[in-house]
């Protein structure tokens, strides 16, 4: 399996970041200046009806036959955060999400707005999942069990190999790091990096388990994928020691003014985009499930204006359509064609204009 730094209880111990059994963010929380308390409240019974679409959105469907011939360094958007990429003849897959919603119980709580381009069962073999945290919006149960019958690895960040082991996936499977470890998998370098985030599944279990963000390098291709992140100084460290990143898969969705800590703005997903001296922004975590209050175009339509502002390159494919890692194209503005998307005159904050 490579290098792997293979991390022993006592490893995990005296892990970075990590405090009485609780892990915490290089960074000192950021809170917002006046915190709404009825924030909760508003997000379960006084949602804009914007938040959803009002139409079915744009998916590709893609078939095995299409990927059996895609050529290396292809890329598809599969949902949310869920990435399919082919490196070295391999097939990788970044926090995989099929389940209908992302919850707990599948009767309540966020439902998908599209259908996987292509199911689980018909996924070609996978060489390795790469998982960001444990969170129910990139940590599906259902589909973590289903890919363990298929004898793949996890490469995952500290304590949630727990959570694979309870559910049955084999421990010779399960690969843990902390931020900064690595390992190569034919021809690959993987490293967990930084991430400004939290963990837990549960009312009682938060931030018993890392968090982390991933870098990928392929010889002399770099492709950085950030799970959930709110903005901090790590961009820039993880920029400096591996970058420039040829693609960068940043968050871009799911933000709130009252949580600035752990999810970011458009205008910090660009800055985030620069500190690391990316060469094309892919923005994700978007576009597949309710999980904020704002419109559910208006992460692509923001992030759209500030990279042109900004001189930043986006890419932004539909949902199953391929993306050359090595030769981006910038994609169209797919989202505009759902009845109701409407591109405003002007998204940006006032101070990011």
């Amino acid at each position: 399996m490579g290098d792997l730094l293979a991390m022993s209880n006592s490893d995990r111990s005296r892990a970075a970041q990590r405090t009485d059994g609780r892990f915490r963010n290089l960074d000192p929380e950021r809170r917002a200046p006046a915190t709404d308390r009825n924030v909760m409240w508003d997000f379960f019974f006084n949602k804009p009806k914007n938040t959803v679409p009002a139409a079915p959105i744009p998916v590709r469907a893609l078939s095995r036959a299409e990927l059996d011939a895609a050529p290396d360094r292809s890329l598809y958007r599969l949902g949310h955060s869920t990435l399919l990429l082919k490196l070295r003849g391999g097939w990788w897959i970044t926090d995989p999400v099929f389940a209908k919603r992302a919850s707990p119980v599948q009767w309540a709580g966020p439902r998908r707005f599209h259908v996987p381009p292509i199911a689980l069962r018909d996924l070609p073999p996978l060489r390795g999942v790469l998982l960001s945290h444990d969170h129910y919006d990139h940590l599906d149960r259902a589909a973590v069990r289903r890919l363990a019958k298929t004898g793949v690895h996890f490469y995952m960040p500290i304590g949630v190999g727990d959570r694979l082991a309870a559910w049955g996936v084999p421990k010779q499977a399960i690969h843990e790091f902390d931020w900064w470890q690595g390992i190569g998998v034919d021809g690959l370098r993987l490293t967990a990096t930084p991430a400004q985030h939290f963990s837990g599944r549960t009312l009682s279990d938060r931030n018993r388990t890392l968090w982390a963000s991933w870098v990928i390098e392929d010889g002399d291709f770099r492709l950085f994928f950030s799970g959930d992140s709110g903005y901090f100084s790590g961009f820039r460290a993880i920029g400096e020691r591996f970058g420039p990143f040829d693609v960068t898969c940043i968050e871009t969705g799911a933000y709130n003014v009252n949580w600035p800590g752990v999810h970011m703005q458009p205008e910090e997903t660009v800055q985030a985009h620069i500190d690391l001296r990316g060469r094309w922004l892919l923005p994700i975590h978007n576009g597949t499930f309710d999980l904020a209050m704002h419109a559910w175009y208006e992460p692509f339509e923001r992030v759209h204006e500030l990279a042109h502002a900004r001189g930043v390159a986006l890419t932004t494919p539909a949902f199953g359509e391929r993306l050359q890692m090595d030769a981006p194209h910038a994609g169209a503005a797919w989202w505009r064609t759902v009845e109701g998307a409407r591109p405003a005159t002007s998204q940006l904050a006032p101070d990011a204009r």
